[in-house]
């Protein structure tokens, strides 16, 4: 009985010796729909420089893995901006409104794959494109938390992306080291997503610090100026002055970002932001970059597109080193001295900002 069986089983065995060897390594990208237009829709709420950055980004990573517009790729972007500038309640139902037309639309569209920009387009297109097995990346989002995804780096079901969450403490540790001696530290913000969590961030982790902030919450059409004089108070009030990563600053032609630049200069008031986005007047930028973010998010999407990789399985990127900036002239005219530590890693860039390598 056992001689019956196992001679069968050694000529399986032996047959199988003379079979070619099977090849489970993926193909190339290049190999991959060479024919094929994937189309992909790309959803945002307001236009801002900031998010041209990351769609910027975005698409580079993509022309690097092969995939451009007009070859074999298709792009359709939506930038809602319906009063959003305005908030309140019922703007912010009106922009939920659209979100959910869009994205009704997109997913009648069937494309092969959505961007959405910024936190709003994120959190209230998801739930609609996952039902519709429609692949998202998302990018520009603070917290992805606040967009519906599980932790920093689980979008769950359906969804993937890049954030612009830095750790804050850090971020904050740096302020204190070139700023020894402001401990008072001044935000306003608006309703914005991104910015109630930035704010959130920096009250909970500058108290360990030493570092205390106080903030304002503005609606986007109000002017910044009477907010600065009521937080420095004649001088009695805070001592340095931090830009939260917040649409505000960026609507109406950057106005709310220059009019803090020009108070912070004529009170020698110290200016950071907490977000690489332009505010002159400002002598320290700490943040992630959003073209850098962007770049993460193409990468993710070229890996869905190409290769057919889900979503679910790839993590949500962040630009792990924040981007470090500084104006030497604006420390100069404040009398702040930049640590020697930093001094020794920085680099000149075009603009005539030093930029600090804090990687190394």
């Amino acid at each position: 009985m056992q001689k019956s069986i196992a001679l069968p089983l050694i000529a399986l065995a032996l047959c199988a010796g003379n079979l070619p060897a099977l090849a489970f390594e993926p193909l190339p990208p290049e190999t991959m729909d060479d024919a094929r237009v994937f189309k992909v829709e790309i959803l945002q709420v307001t236009d801002i420089e900031p998010y041209q950055q990351a769609y910027t980004g975005f698409i580079k990573s993509l022309q690097e893995s092969g995939l451009v517009e007009g070859k074999n790729l298709s792009i359709n972007r939506v930038a809602i901006d319906f009063d959003v500038e305005k908030g309140g309640f019922w703007n912010r139902l009106g922009v939920l409104l659209r979100i959910r037309q869009e994205t009704s639309r997109i997913v009648t569209t069937k494309p092969d794959l959505v961007l959405t920009i910024g936190t709003p387009a994120t959190k209230y297109a998801r739930g609609m494109l996952v039902d519709a097995h429609i692949p998202l990346v998302f990018t520009a989002v603070a917290n992805p938390e606040d967009a519906g995804c599980i932790s920093l780096v689980d979008a769950g079901e359906g969804a993937t992306g890049s954030t612009l969450y830095t750790d804050m403490s850090d971020s904050l540790k740096l302020v204190r080291d070139v700023f020894p001696n402001a401990h008072r530290i001044g935000m306003v913000h608006t309703d914005d997503e991104n910015g109630v969590a930035n704010v959130a961030e920096a009250t909970r982790d500058g108290k360990p610090l030493g570092l205390d902030v106080s903030t304002r919450l503005v609606n986007k059409t109000d002017p910044i100026a009477p907010t600065l004089k009521e937080l420095y108070n004649g001088g009695r009030g805070v001592d340095i002055f931090a830009v939260p990563l917040d649409t505000y600053y960026g609507l109406h032609r950057y106005e709310a970002a220059i009019d803090l630049g020009d108070f912070g200069i004529e009170n020698k008031v110290p200016v950071v932001t907490l977000a690489m986005v332009r505010v002159p007047g400002a002598a320290l930028y700490v943040g992630a970059d959003f073209t850098q973010v962007g770049r993460l998010a193409g990468s993710q999407a070229a890996k869905i597109l190409q290769r057919h990789t889900k979503p679910d399985v790839l993590p949500i990127l962040r630009q792990m080193t924040p981007t470090v900036m500084v104006d030497p002239a604006r420390m100069a005219a404040l009398k702040v001295t930049l640590p020697a530590a930093m001094v020794a890693h920085k680099t000149e860039t075009s603009n005539g900002f030093w930029q600090i390598d804090m990687a190394q």
